[in-house]
């Protein structure tokens, strides 16, 4: 087990996390480089399991194209990056192939798996799907209190807006959407909703151009029906907004050049 060290250092020691860490990634002509990690808003290792964080980490990485399909990503470089041991790294790679993040090849290692428009297109769909179902069933629930916890919720995301504060936005969008989920009073739907919104993480969302002010513009559109109890205009504003949620996640995507880069290995 390697000793403590890097931005997973927290973990083990309590102690404040190390600005930045790396990921190394290969690609399948051998190359290897390497992804610098964020920053993180809050430490790592403050969640029951380590392996979750991980996950999160690389999963982020993905689906941001800064790690691309066909990359292989190693347990050992992960580990010592992380400064953790090889085990939760290699339980977090087993989720995430699970979750068909990436591929295992054999005696090779674990490798990004392909990522298309349309799976972005596929995941947002359901979200949307589902997000505007447990909007319907909020509208013809929602009572004066929880009316006022999204007015609330809703000032904040706008005082947020204007302050340039994009970590601040996505507190508020998270709680936003998490108060409209609990009117709705369907936990597993919401639950359902929760293992697909992940795909996506939270972090993701500010890096993406125009997002705060969409935000901002589709939740007062959802707030406006919520308030009037109509189930149907309220069902339509969430699935426009985590449609154009998806939209504006691939065009991000597709500046930073991911699937240019995987036509561009498939024509070599």
């Amino acid at each position: 087990m390697c000793v403590p060290h890097g931005p997973f250092r927290a973990h083990h020691e309590g102690k404040a996390l190390h600005p930045r860490g790396v990921v190394p990634r290969e690609g399948l002509d051998g190359a290897e480089h390497e992804v610098a990690i964020p920053r993180p808003q809050r430490g790592l290792g403050l969640r029951p399991q380590l392996s979750d964080e991980v996950a999160a980490r690389i999963r982020e990485l993905i689906m941001d194209g800064r790690v691309r399909p066909g990359e292989f990503l190693r347990l050992e470089r992960l580990a010592l990056d992380f400064g953790i041991s090889v085990t939760p790294v290699r339980e977090a790679l087993q989720s995430l192939r699970s979750e068909g993040f990436v591929q295992l090849e054999p005696r090779r290692g674990f490798v990004v798996a392909p990522l298309s428009k349309q799976d972005v297109k596929d995941l947002f769909w359901v979200q949307a799907s589902i997000a505007a179902e447990l909007t319907t069933r909020a509208a013809g629930l929602i009572g004066p209190e929880p009316l006022r916890e999204l007015t609330t919720i809703h000032r904040g995301l706008d005082q947020a807006v204007r302050a340039g504060r994009v970590d601040l936005v996505e507190e508020h969008n998270h709680a936003f959407h998490r108060a409209i989920n609990l009117a709705a009073d369907s936990p597993k739907l919401a639950w359902s909703l929760g293992s697909v919104a992940r795909y996506v993480p939270r972090g993701l969302y500010g890096r993406l151009t125009d997002w705060p002010a969409v935000a901002l513009r589709d939740h007062d559109r959802i707030m406006t029906a919520l308030s009037l109890h109509d189930p149907e205009a309220a069902s339509e504003a969430m699935r426009a907004h985590i449609t154009q949620a998806g939209e504006l996640l691939i065009a991000h995507l597709e500046r930073q050049g991911l699937w240019r880069a995987v036509l561009d290995e498939v024509s070599d």
